[in-house]
């Protein structure tokens, strides 16, 4: 396994039990504003899976509006990775490789492993809301999204008990021949 592809995958985990018979109920979406608040400190564990590969990590991700700042430990084989940035400026760095550098998370993404992935929505999907005005949701009883189709992918979202945001988000996007990519992300603490 080349280790770009495995600082790519290190990259796209961090930046990334659907149950009962629900209904498609399609709201009109507001996009996203300066207005909505982006600020949280998560901790958890992350796992990809990819046709050629898997593996997981645990992280923390720290988010203040525009700029975030996330740790991998454990990051599919190559040890530490910090990954910073904000809007025009992102920064991946590893004993093993050094630093990566590039203007979007998506663009890092595709440097390092040469395919592409919504990677900034993520800021959004922690937070159970759409990032576009083009998403599909399906919701529960309590109103919250259980199952977003976005950009290709499909998020589906868990939540313990009544909370608000989910604990548990799993991201598939759907490749030729059957197979996926996978994202399943645990947050433990918010």
């Amino acid at each position: 396994m080349r280790l770009s592809t495995k600082i790519g995958l290190s990259l796209l985990t961090t930046s990334l039990a659907l149950t009962g018979c629900q209904t498609y109920q399609p709201k009109p979406v507001t996009p996203p504003t300066a207005q909505v608040p982006n600020q949280f400190n998560l901790q958890g564990k992350i796992g990809v899976r990819t046709p050629q590969q898997s593996g997981s990590a645990f992280f923390t991700w720290q988010q203040q509006q525009e700029h975030f700042d996330i740790e991998l430990t454990g990051a599919l084989g190559i040890g530490r990775t910090h990954i910073q940035g904000q809007t025009g400026a992102v920064t991946l760095n590893n004993a093993k490789t050094g630093e990566i550098t590039a203007q979007t998370p998506e663009e890092l993404l595709e440097k390092a492993t040469g395919w592409q992935a919504p990677i900034t929505h993520l800021v959004d999907w922690v937070q159970a809301r759409p990032a576009t005005t083009n998403a599909q949701i399906q919701y529960d009883e309590a109103h919250r999204p259980i199952l977003m189709q976005e950009d290709s992918w499909t998020v589906q979202f868990s939540y313990s008990d009544d909370a608000k945001l989910p604990n548990k988000l799993i991201l598939k996007q759907l490749l030729a021949d059957q197979q996926e990519n996978r994202i399943t992300m645990v947050i433990q603490n918010r």
